[in-house]
């Protein structure tokens, strides 16, 4: 970021972070803030108070905050977990309809044999895991919405995400005016952006007919009916303005450390997409930084390489965990998928207005001086230094970690990694050795004060590296109800309710175990 870049606005930050929560919807950028004009003109004609309508402006904005958290076990049961977020849209989450829709869904993309086995494994209690699994969406969304600074009205609305009016909802069963009115109005929303934007503004209206008293409140389908097309933005706006003029705290400035620590947050909600992951953005902008100065960048290019190494990854949301935990060779069509999610990146911090530095260097965080990277392909003086140091920091840092297809290696290793990788021509020699020089080899010891045990602390990190219970004792050489004891001490003593808010804390407190 040069030093004459304004820094942007509250409100444009996290516009930049719903574009990328669209696209882990499968929906196309900018259905969240269009949902939010939406959902601003329903208020007013609810009468709403002011204080109301900011809350249903962030709650529609953010609403699905949590949808990547969970990512992890939509691809176990449904395979592709973007696709089938997508099409759900499409189909009341009530009887036969929904259940035909969630058996034709089930390992979607796998084939016959493993569906059959999820299929079975599923409908012995497909309710029952719906419920667990929709119990830590909305658990993430808090913690998500607690970490982003939304406020406590937000964070405890967006519990109520999967909840009916009808009562017929998860997890709880919520129903009626017992729901908080920003999400019921939220609700309608984010449907009626979809459908009207798929079927006309006839559709839209169709939908909420059929869901009114169902999944919608009847008196928030009422105003919208009343007058339906003129909530929607018109053909010439653009959602982007339009969404930030209306937006509760529109002027809202960020100073240099506010900026920072938001982003921060974004870069470890982005990587609670995989287990594999947590702790990733942070490491890696710890790492860039560091090498950068090590070089002696100037002030506003170190900082623009460390807030690169934060949101380097955002695009990743865009691509489907059926993809990133597959164990074997990626297919091309997967490849394709995999190349992208730096363009995706892209896409989503030049909307953010001060970031275009930023947006510049996170995209080019696989692309290599021989021109073999992606996504351009990019290569020698079109790759500044910036660029190579990030490129370099990614490297080393994702060696320390485990992915589906490598075990982990050792720092030893992940510096002859990269030292051959610069004797190639693929790294900057020099941003090699930079971050080869600063990345240290000794863990960082945390003050705490938790009281967890050494059991305890070494369980945690493992939950946070997405490792289940049997796992755990098989690694361990514990029995399991042994170590589910252990997860259950644990998460008491630090206050989390699920791995995501266990996840978060033990990257907070540096606390994430390697998995040998």
């Amino acid at each position: 970021m040069t030093a004459s870049a304004p820094l942007p606005r509250r409100v444009e930050v996290l516009a930049g972070l719903s574009v990328a929560i669209d696209l882990g919807l499968g929906q196309p950028a900018e259905h969240m803030l269009r949902s939010s004009i939406i959902a601003c003109g329903l208020a007013d004609r609810l009468g709403l108070s002011r204080e109301q309508k900011a809350g249903v402006y962030y709650t529609t904005l953010l609403m699905w905050i949590g949808c990547h958290a969970d990512s992890q076990e939509y691809a176990r049961w449904f395979g592709d977990d973007i696709s089938v977020r997508r099409d759900a849209y499409l189909v009341d989450w009530s009887g036969l309809p929904y259940l035909r829709f969630l058996v034709g869904n089930i390992a979607r993309g796998e084939p016959l044999s493993q569906r059959v086995r999820v299929m079975a494994t599923l409908m012995r209690d497909a309710r029952g895991q719906l419920a667990t699994m929709i119990h830590s969406h909305c658990a993430s969304a808090a913690v998500l919405a607690r970490h982003l600074g939304l406020g406590p009205d937000v964070e405890a609305t967006l519990a109520h995400t999967f909840e009916r009016y009808d009562g017929g909802g998860l997890p709880a069963g919520v129903s009626g005016d017992a729901i908080p009115i920003e999400m019921r109005v939220a609700q309608l929303a984010d449907v009626a952006e979809v459908h009207q934007r798929m079927y006309g503004v006839q559709g839209a209206v169709a939908m909420a007919r059929s869901r009114r008293g169902g999944h919608l409140d009847p008196t928030v389908v009422d105003a919208f009916t009343a007058d339906p097309e003129a909530l929607f933005p018109a053909s010439g706006d653009d959602p982007w303005n339009r969404a930030l003029s209306i937006a509760p705290d529109s002027e809202t400035p960020l100073d240099a450390a506010r900026l920072d620590d938001l982003l921060t947050a974004i870069g470890d909600f982005v990587d609670l997409k995989c287990p594999f992951t947590l702790g990733h953005s942070r490491n890696v902008a710890a790492l860039a930084e560091a090498a950068a100065v090590q070089l002696g960048l100037s002030a506003d290019d170190t900082n623009a390489v460390r807030r690169a190494g934060h949101l380097h990854d955002v695009g990743r949301i865009g691509v489907s965990n059926q993809v990133w935990s597959k164990a074997g060779e990626l297919t091309g069509a997967e490849w394709e998928r995999v190349r992208m999610h730096p363009y995706l990146t892209d896409r989503v911090l030049t909307r953010i207005p001060g970031l275009g530095q930023v947006a510049a260097i996170a995209r080019a965080h696989h692309e290599h001086l021989d021109g073999s990277g992606y996504p351009l392909g990019l290569a020698g003086a079109a790759l500044g230094r910036p660029e190579r140091l990030l490129a370099a920091a990614v490297a080393y840092q994702s060696a320390l970690e485990p992915r589906p297809y490598r075990e982990t290696l050792d720092p030893d290793a992940a510096a002859r990694r990269l030292k051959e990788r610069a004797t190639r021509g693929v790294l900057e020699a020099e941003s090699v050795e930079a971050v080869l020089a600063v990345a240290g080899h000794a863990s960082r010891k945390v003050r705490r004060d938790d009281a967890l045990t050494p059991r305890e602390t070494e369980i945690l990190g493992l939950v946070a590296r997405g490792l289940g219970n049997r796992d755990i004792a098989s690694r361990l050489v514990l029995s399991e109800k042994t170590v589910r004891n252990h997860v259950e001490r644990t998460y008491a003593k630090i206050g989390a309710t699920n791995r995501v808010g266990a996840s978060l804390y033990a990257l907070q407190h540096g606390l994430v175990a390697p998995v040998d």
